[in-house]
């Protein structure tokens, strides 16, 4: 037989085969390379939920680029908004141009358009929209770099030391960046401050109010088991990013996977780490929850603002003057006119005069005879009495006493000495007047009251501060709870719970179901109460003789 025919046949077949190889090895080469080459550095860091230790770390402190998980702090920061009071879920948020423009992923937001919070929450949860989270951060803030501000903030509040914020989104900007261990931080965060919200992070899809959006993060969810979160992220700068938590009995774990070349790469990168680090953490912790979660006040400083003038330069300091009021008119009293002439009223009248008060009436059976006779006899008494004491002569040569400045008109001319003290103490009253009269002393001069005051600008109210980041008191809020005392499983205890969430209402409803497993039992609580719910718990179970007590923060 001749075999020439089937070896060039099986030659050529050959050649072909080779030439398809190389075919596809170039374009294999070709879509490879350029990811290759403009892969994002890799990072991932898993942690213990329950105790916050590291299980799995590299690359964790590298600053890079977030991505998508820029909105789990966004959505912290509604959800404090929401917890606070400053806003509610179905409160209508404007859609400004800047929102509006935000590229995809987005819901299709539209300029002027008023949407509840909820819907934007869902959205930018569920779907990763960047129109619903700038919307948010607008809404929320006033506008998007006060909000990236208080969320580079809330970071520094929380732990997150080698992370800052440019954007609620995510989107790729200068001075954007996180790490690894700073967004798992985060994805522990939102887990433990607002277990209300978490499920959000589960669901699958989602009605956000103009559209229904579908999830991320589906993939990893419905792949491994256990996941209930949190966020992905992608954009070319960063690559594939994804926070996942999940849970396997009483073990949770969170971690962080920066720079993937792929969504399934990714997650499954993911899923390795997670499987690995379930493996080397123990079943029974004890559980060390974060601190309350920060608020945020916001504290107005005051700045007094001084400027300085040409007054202040000069060495003369500047002068304000107070004008001196005009002084009082001098109180004119009535003169009597059978004592003052006409020519000497006028100058009396000048001064202060104080009138001769009216002689006391006689009384009744008395003549003006009888009186003069009376005081008569009493100052000749005294004449005889004084001339009669041992003291007369001592007091005949001791000098009487000066008198006030003030005249008194006599009507005995021929009191001399009386009225030479009188010349000398004060000026001589007008004659022939018998007032009792004060000097009308000189006005004083007008005074100027100089005040002298330092030339300086009035104080301003400065802009308020950015809003600040402090801690809450550990006894405000929804930080209280109730325990339920041990059992010997957990589906007892999982069933306790369930009945007793079902016959307390509404004081329950938001409350977060929790059973530890300690070395003495399963102790089933409910968390996430404030005090009087939680004390109105307990006295309703121990009325029904269950077993409860209240714990604080």
């Amino acid at each position: 037989m001749n075999d020439a025919p089937h070896e060039a046949e099986e030659t050529a077949t050959v050649t072909l085969f080779s030439q398809t190889a190389r075919l596809w090895a170039l374009i294999l080469l070709a879509v490879l390379a350029p990811t290759t080459l403009s892969a994002a550095p890799f990072a991932a860091y898993v942690m213990d939920a329950r105790t916050g230790q590291p299980i799995y770390k590299q690359n964790e402190d590298t600053k890079l680029h977030p991505a998508s998980l820029t909105k789990m702090m966004t959505l912290y920061l509604a959800f404090t908004a929401v917890e606070r009071g400053q806003v509610r879920l179905d409160s209508k948020f404007p859609i400004s141009s800047n929102a509006a423009a935000e590229p995809p992923s987005k819901l299709g937001l539209k300029a002027g358009q008023q949407i509840e919070l909820r819907y934007l929450i869902r959205a930018a949860a569920i779907k990763s929209a960047n129109d619903a989270a700038t919307a948010i951060g607008e809404g929320l803030a006033g506008s998007e770099a006060a909000f990236a501000q208080q969320m580079t903030q809330m970071a520094r509040a929380l732990g997150m030391n080698n992370t800052q914020f440019r954007n609620a989104n995510g989107l790729t900007q200068d001075g954007h960046y996180s790490t690894a261990h700073d967004m798992t931080i985060l994805g522990r965060r939102l887990f433990y401050d607002f277990p209300q919200y978490y499920n959000l992070f589960s669901r699958r899809s989602a009605d956000a109010g103009i559209t229904t959006v579908s999830s991320t993060n589906k993939r990893f969810l419905d792949g491994y088991p256990g996941a209930d979160g949190i966020k992905t992220g992608y954009t070319r700068a960063a690559g594939f990013n994804l926070t996942a938590s999940a849970s396997r009995g009483n073990k949770r774990l969170i971690g962080t996977v920066f720079g993937g070349t792929s969504t399934a790469q990714r997650n499954q990168v993911m899923a390795q780490l997670l499987d690995s680090s379930f493996s080397r953490v123990p079943s029974r912790v004890r559980e060390v929850r974060p601190g309350p979660p920060p608020t945020m006040t916001q504290r107005i400083v005051r700045r007094a603002k001084v400027e300085p003038k040409l007054a202040a330069l000069q060495p003369q300091p500047q002068e304000l003057t107070l004008n001196a009021s005009a002084p009082p008119e001098p109180a004119m009293r009535a003169l009597p006119s059978t004592t003052t002439s006409a020519a000497a009223r006028p100058q009396a009248m000048s001064q202060l005069a104080l009138s001769v008060s009216p002689r006391p009436q006689l009384r009744p059976n008395a003549t003006a005879e009888a009186v003069a006779k009376a005081v008569q006899m009493a100052v000749a008494s005294d004449d005889s009495a004084a001339s009669a004491s041992p003291a007369a002569p001592v007091l005949a040569n001791s000098s009487r006493p000066v008198p006030a400045p003030r005249s008194r008109g006599s009507s005995d001319p021929g009191d001399a000495s009386t009225a030479a003290v009188l010349a000398d103490a004060a000026p001589a009253p007008q004659a022939g007047s018998d007032s009792l009269a004060l000097m009308a002393s000189t006005p004083p001069e007008p005074r100027s009251d100089r005040v002298i005051v330092a030339a300086m600008g009035e104080g301003d109210i400065a802009d308020p501060a950015a809003l600040e980041i402090v801690s809450r008191a550990e006894n405000s809020g929804r930080h209280w709870g109730v325990v339920l005392g041990l059992h010997r499983s957990k589906a007892a205890a999982d069933e306790l719970l369930l009945q007793t969430a079902l016959q307390s209402g509404d004081v329950l409803e938001n409350a977060n179901r929790h059973v530890a497993d300690t070395l003495r039992g399963f102790e089933p609580s409910f968390a996430n109460l404030t005090k009087a719910d939680a004390q109105l718990t307990c006295d309703r179970l121990q009325a029904k003789q269950q077993e409860c007590r209240v714990v604080g923060p």
